[in-house]
């Protein structure tokens, strides 16, 4: 593989298929914790009966727990890019820790992404988008490689695919916001 890039929280898996589908020469880790996202993403990928013999894509491998667990394990400057598309918001304060955006989580972020390296985070709730602001002006790891506000679906930067949470957002209501950041 050129490259390693990793998605954490791929939800219902319509975003890492599409990566692993449109880069075949990238290796993508996809994370997820959640029963219901891994058969989402297992569902898209190997057809209904072939269950047992169906190759999945060679270069897409998962990851079922903690991503802050394979972030620590994995060896330092091996990411080349990681995806946060849409994370749960854990709007309470008790919860504020699981977030990867968490001044306590980037250095293990950081650790693995190597120099120049990307991080894409995007999130269409409005306590989620204004902890992003305040984490990342604050912290001296990444770089904003570009900030952009969705006004609609075709707002959304070049080469991100769409994900059901985006969709959803747009139905509501909801603006999404899409960050790029870039790894000091």
């Amino acid at each position: 593989m050129e490259r390693v890039w990793l998605e954490i929280g791929f939800g219902g898996g319509e975003h890492a298929a599409a990566l692993a589908a449109a880069h075949p020469r990238t290796g993508l880790v996809a994370a997820e914790v959640f029963s219901n996202g891994i058969c989402s993403l297992l569902s898209r990928l190997v057809p209904a009966g072939a269950e047992d013999d169906a190759p999945p894509p060679g270069n897409l491998r998962l990851w079922t727990r903690d991503a802050r667990h394979l972030l620590a394990a994995l060896p330092e400057a091996s990411l080349d890019r990681v995806y946060l598309m849409f994370p749960d918001p854990w709007p309470k304060a008790r919860h504020s820790k699981r977030r990867l955006v968490h001044p306590a989580n980037l250095p293990l972020l950081a650790r693995a992404l190597r120099r120049g390296g990307e991080w894409r985070i995007a999130s269409d709730h409005p306590v989620y988008q204004a902890w992003v602001d305040e984490v990342m002006a604050a912290q001296a790891l990444f770089d904003p490689a570009g900030h952009h506000r969705s006004a609609g679906a075709g707002d959304r930067p070049e080469g991100w695919f769409a994900t059901r949470y985006e969709s959803k957002a747009h139905r509501e209501g909801r603006t999404p916001r899409y960050w790029r950041w870039l790894r000091r």
